[in-house]
């Protein structure tokens, strides 16, 4: 009986103790030469062990809770330690009583440098700039955390969007790209400047209205759910008219897009013109795509 308790016991500690990420990691090499691919997968090894072992958060996760993400680094080219290539990110939500798992971030950063030498330790401070690996690595996994926790409380994600945005200002003074403002109009330093501009609070209300108050209440009510989803769309306007065509709103319709046009197209007929015309505007970039939305018949 005692040993039964204490292996009951054990295993609800591991519930409650589980890391916040359950993120899978991949490293691809095969545009480099060279027979030494070892060293791509021991760095996978520790990319894997550094986003999933680390305590990111002070909150407890159970391990059915942890964050479905995922980490896909493709590598260009190799100098002895030093690496070129591009990462893509891409973080998914369950939604409530259902299988479903909704996308919330799906983005291909294209500046990715970083020293590298096989067995070396990911050494990370919230404080410093130590490595451009560990500091990328340790931005993406709060943007991840703070995208996540937008959708289950409004402006839930501040403590983690601050922290990424505290990662940026640290990494102003390092030699390596997508830290800085005048680098380009697309790159870390602004996906995080703008979740903390007043102008994108419709962004991040959104995020709350269309996940929680939109997906999560479809199970119960379809049509309900899906009129919150439209009216949460319907908000972004705000953010077009402040700053058209920003980079933040093409990264959400990145993830978002091909889940809108599957949502809508069991709407009714005047639910999906509104919503069509919306959309067009807000993201002329995937205007052809949401043209399958009024193709569809119920």
């Amino acid at each position: 009986m005692r040993k039964f308790i204490f292996i009951a016991l054990f295993f609800s500690v591991v519930r409650i103790n589980a890391q916040e990420l359950n993120c899978q990691v991949q490293v691809l090499s095969q545009q480099i030469s060279g027979s030494d691919k070892h060293i791509y997968e021991v760095l996978q090894t520790a990319i894997n062990e550094f986003m999933n072992n680390r305590k990111w958060t002070n909150d407890a996760f159970r391990l059915e809770e942890r964050i479905d993400c995922s980490i896909l680094i493709n590598l260009t080219s190799r100098d002895a330690d030093a690496f070129t290539g591009t990462i893509q990110i891409q973080s998914r939500r369950p939604v409530f009583k259902a299988s479903y798992t909704s996308v919330l971030l799906n983005y291909n950063d294209p500046d990715f440098t970083f020293k590298y030498l096989e067995n070396q330790p990911l050494d990370y401070n919230d404080n410093s700039y130590t490595s451009n690996l560990t500091s990328v690595l340790a931005y993406y996994a709060n943007i991840i955390l703070g995208l996540d926790y937008d959708t289950y409380a409004l402006n839930g994600g501040t403590p983690y969007l601050q922290k990424a945005l505290a990662i940026v200002n640290t990494a102003q003074d390092a030699a390596d790209k997508g830290w800085r403002a005048f680098e380009s109009n697309k790159n870390r330093y602004w996906l995080i400047n703008n979740m903390m501009d007043a102008s994108f609070v419709p962004l991040r209300e959104c995020m709350y209205n269309y996940h929680r108050k939109g997906l999560d209440a479809m199970v119960e009510n379809k049509d309900a759910g899906r009129a919150v989803i439209a009216e949460s769309i319907e908000t972004l306007r705000k953010v077009h008219d402040a700053k058209p065509l920003s980079f933040n709103m093409q990264v959400f319709f990145n993830a978002k897009a091909d889940e809108v046009i599957n949502i809508f197209s069991g709407a009714f007929t005047d639910e999906k013109a509104k919503v069509v015309n919306t959309l067009n505007l807000i993201d002329p970039t995937n205007s052809n795509k949401y043209q399958k939305i009024l193709q569809t018949t119920n």
